[in-house]
């Protein structure tokens, strides 16, 4: 199961990191063959705006799928309108890579309000010619942060020598008044005598960057990406802003599943979960590894949820492994302690049924991993996170870690056989605190489960 483990290591970001509106979903459309789904991760190192701040690293998990109308890349997932050869139309939501430095901050920011990370929404065209590729978008404010608009407009050419591709891109990004003032400028109520009041207003960024990845093998591809963004005067005057180009670089590594089918094949089953469980107050790894089974949680708090899933590609190789990827909904029961509370689990599960055994009773190791949304954030979260004086946060990593085994080969009947009982741990995290989008929250819960699963 160590493919399925590295996805907490790294991959890739969206058309626009600040600095620079070249990142990973550039790389990943260049990675990106319909019908393929991967998983890796990368390491992006910027420099920020601010002044007195130093190179920001992220972690940033890959979960990539490129379907037929939906995809799912890194940070951005989106609908296809419209999809031909050359040229598609698609809408999409992106994670803004923005805002003030989790790690500290620096003096010139403190007493300020803190401008965080947000979610745009966005609409984009995309034109693929053998001269190059066309990328225009219009994104807006989808969590009411900045109430900001911007406009981007991208060049890039494919190149390719041997197992080594290239892509040198150039971009242009329009931002509003309301975008750049939020984040760079300065509100009367926060100036000083080194921090004046301030407001840059709209502007124009530019963006120089290099994207490539390497074929290592049939499957695994080796990730990168250089770029220079040199911001709109405006925002460089800012008593906030140090007046320089902001470079940046992304390095990853990426695992190809290889179906690369025109897409999904409609005759694939799909999967059907229903399942409930238990807070535990064990840590991951040892209730995991079935060394830690306790439910005593001060509050007793439960879950009740259902997953829905699609497989990627079956006999990976001819091996007995198998990847779905799920969507899910789940409930939190907080047993009159707090409001009750949905959440939205989307994940890509890894199952090896390739046990001694297997043959008379299919037993599967299953191991998911993906991201997680809840309304609120749940009660044994913000109390184990207070406890430690750390922040919450609605957005997580979700892993999803399972045994099974086959109901009809237990009873003897054929009817069941794809039919599976199993127990379970639903566990959000913020991979310690390493990860931007996930808010560099260092915490999380797990609650054990039992659950049926049957695959029509």
């Amino acid at each position: 199961m160590r493919l399925s483990l590295s996805l907490m290591t790294l991959m890739i970001v969206p058309l626009a990191v600040h600095a620079g509106p070249a990142g990973s979903d550039v790389l990943v459309d260049f990675l990106a063959i319909p019908g393929s789904a991967g998983l890796g991760a990368i390491q992006r190192l910027a420099y920020t705006p601010y002044r007195g701040t130093t190179v920001s690293q992220d972690l940033v998990p890959l979960y990539m799928y490129e379907g037929k109308q939906f995809y799912l890349h890194a940070t951005r997932v989106g609908f296809k309108l419209s999809e031909r050869k050359d040229h598609d139309l698609e809408v999409f939501l992106d994670y803004r890579f923005e805002g003030f430095p989790a790690e500290q901050t620096p003096a010139i920011l403190q007493g300020m309000a803190r401008r965080s990370a947000g979610i745009d929404v966005g609409i984009a065209y995309r034109k693929r010619e053998p001269w190059g590729n066309l990328d225009a978008e219009i994104l807006h404010d989808a969590n009411n942060l900045s109430h900001g608009t911007e406009a981007r407009l991208g060049y890039s050419l494919d190149l390719q020598s041997g197992r080594l591709h290239l892509r040198p891109s150039v971009a242009l990004a329009r931002r509003n008044a309301n975008l750049n003032n939020y984040y760079y400028g300065v509100r009367s109520i926060e100036a000083r005598a080194d921090r004046p009041a301030y407001s840059p207003g709209s502007g124009t960024d530019y963006t120089l960057g290099l994207s490539a990845y390497y074929e290592l093998s049939q499957r695994w591809r080796l990730l990168g990406a250089v770029g220079v963004t040199r911001l709109d005067a405006g925002v460089r005057h800012s008593p906030l802003v140090d007046d320089k180009l902001l470079p940046h670089a992304m390095v990853g590594a990426a695992y190809d599943f290889g179906s690369h089918k025109p897409y999904s094949d409609p005759g694939l089953p799909i999967h059907v979960r229903l399942y409930g469980g238990r807070a535990s107050d064990c840590n991951f790894l040892p209730a995991a590894t079935f060394r830690c089974g306790s439910t005593r949680t001060p509050d007793d708090t439960r879950i009740w949820g259902v997953d829905v899933g699609r497989p990627l590609v079956e006999h990976v190789n001819g091996w007995p492994l198998d990847f779905v990827a799920y969507l899910g909904l789940q409930v939190h029961d907080e047993r009159g302690k707090a409001a009750d509370g949905a959440q939205l689990n989307a994940q890509i599960k890894a199952y090896y049924y390739g046990l001694p055994w297997s043959a008379a009773v299919r037993t599967r190791i299953g191991f998911g991993a993906g991201f997680s949304m809840a309304q609120r954030v749940p009660l044994v979260e913000r109390e184990d996170q207070a406890r430690r004086g750390r922040d919450t946060s609605r957005f997580l990593n979700y892993l999803d870690p399972s045994l099974d085994v086959s109901v009809g080969d237990l009873i003897g009947s054929g009817r069941l056989k794809e039919t599976y009982a199993g127990i379970g741990i639903s566990h959000r995290s913020g991979i310690f605190g390493a990860s931007q989008i996930l808010g560099n929250i260092n915490g999380g819960s797990n609650y054990l489960v039992v659950y049926v699963e049957a695959k029509r």
